[in-house]
């Protein structure tokens, strides 16, 4: 596999076809692909299913209208009135997971992992429909991957065959979800040449990355989130 170097975002996230599963990274603000968020909803592909940790901020982004299903941690935040008044309206899907059931979730799909007992959420209504079972004396929930078609991602710097470097924080559900879907789109601030990025340092190797495209990095708080 090669990985392709993308001129804009938009070259990056053509092909996304309606009623996808989308991986979406980003922790709050941090790993957040913004300019591959907002070039999937200049491309018009919609029905879909987002998974992510948050449902979006501000009047554009993971609850703009063209989601069918989002599957997250946090619906619920001081800017996400979008997905609010779309939820509310019964126009998107919910699903909440508990954030590192979302991450092993995505990681056991990378794996091979047909699925896995958990204890986070047993006893509450996260549980409810599945199966539960007493290990240890304890009750844990059975958990099923979650794949992707696509996987939008942002990291610090790559190099022309795709490996990936992240930064601080930034490095939250990229990896996991980069080895966990069909497709990986990577948008990064700097891509340098094979070789010169020390392969200790690499989180992601290239095999996993289909695409990469080059973006300014963003410096924005929740409040001015677009």
């Amino acid at each position: 596999m090669t990985t392709t170097i993308a001129e804009t975002a938009d070259e990056a996230v053509a092909g996304i076809e309606d009623g996808s599963t989308v991986l979406v990274g980003g922790f709050g603000l941090a790993g957040m692909p913004f300019d591959l968020i907002d070039a999937l909803i200049r491309q018009g592909a919609g029905d879909l299913t987002v998974v992510s940790n948050n449902a979006g901020n501000g009047d554009v982004g993971l609850g703009a209208g063209r989601v069918r299903k989002v599957i997250c941690s946090f619906p619920r935040q001081s800017d996400s009135y979008v997905f609010d008044e779309l939820y509310r309206a019964g126009r998107v899907g919910l699903e909440v997971v508990p954030q590192g059931t979302l991450a092993e979730r995505m990681r056991a799909a990378g794996a091979g992992i047909g699925a896995f007992y958990s204890p986070v959420g047993a006893g509450t209504p996260l549980a409810d429909g599945k199966e539960t079972r007493e290990i240890d004396g304890r009750v844990h929930v059975l958990e099923h991957p979650i794949k992707g078609d696509v996987a939008l991602i942002s990291a610090h710097r790559a190099d022309t065959v795709g490996n990936l470097v992240y930064r601080r924080t930034a490095r939250n559900f990229g990896p996991v979800m980069a080895t966990a879907a069909g497709t990986v789109v990577a948008q990064v601030a700097e891509i340098v040449p094979a070789g010169e990025i020390d392969p200790e340092t690499v989180v992601t190797p290239g095999i996993y990355v289909d695409r990469l495209v080059r973006a300014e990095a963003r410096r924005l708080t929740v409040q001015g989130a677009r």
